[in-house]
């Protein structure tokens, strides 16, 4: 039971991994419709990691609260270890990429933020927010 579950979680993982990727090599080759489009699908995918990491937790509380006195080392088979230690490396991995995927929309943000203030003139005031001048049309930069 807690084999299937930990399959089950590695695979969401992996999906979810596969995923990031192909997002960040959609935002380095500016395919926006692509990178948008993939939203409900990752979304999906976290939905059914998280039901699985929680019945995870529940299987693994029930074999501990069985045998008290044992350590949950001893509770856990070497299987059961080793998809732990897996699961345990997947999230690290992406958690990475993550937060490569999340530089990259950073500084494309920052990018056509550049952009729309070179083009539509912005007057900045402390820490409110941003106002736009109302340029003459000899002022406007094309």
């Amino acid at each position: 039971m807690l084999g299937n579950e930990l399959a089950r979680a590695l695979e969401e993982l992996d999906r979810l991994i596969a995923l990031t990727k192909e997002d960040i090599e959609d935002v380095k080759m500016a395919r926006h419709e692509r990178f948008f489009a993939r939203h409900a699908q990752k979304e999906g995918a976290v939905a059914a990691f998280e039901k699985s990491k929680a019945r995870i937790d529940k299987i693994i509380s029930d074999m501990a609260a069985k045998a008290p006195q044992k350590e949950l080392d001893a509770v856990l088979d070497a299987s059961h270890k080793e998809a732990l230690s897996r699961l345990r490396r997947g999230l690290e991995t992406l958690k990475e990429q993550n937060r490569r995927l999340a530089r990259l929309v950073v500084t494309v943000g920052e990018f056509y933020d550049s952009l729309y203030e070179a083009i539509l003139p912005v007057e900045k005031e402390g820490y409110g927010p941003n106002k736009r001048k109302v340029p003459s049309l000899m002022e406007v930069r094309v």
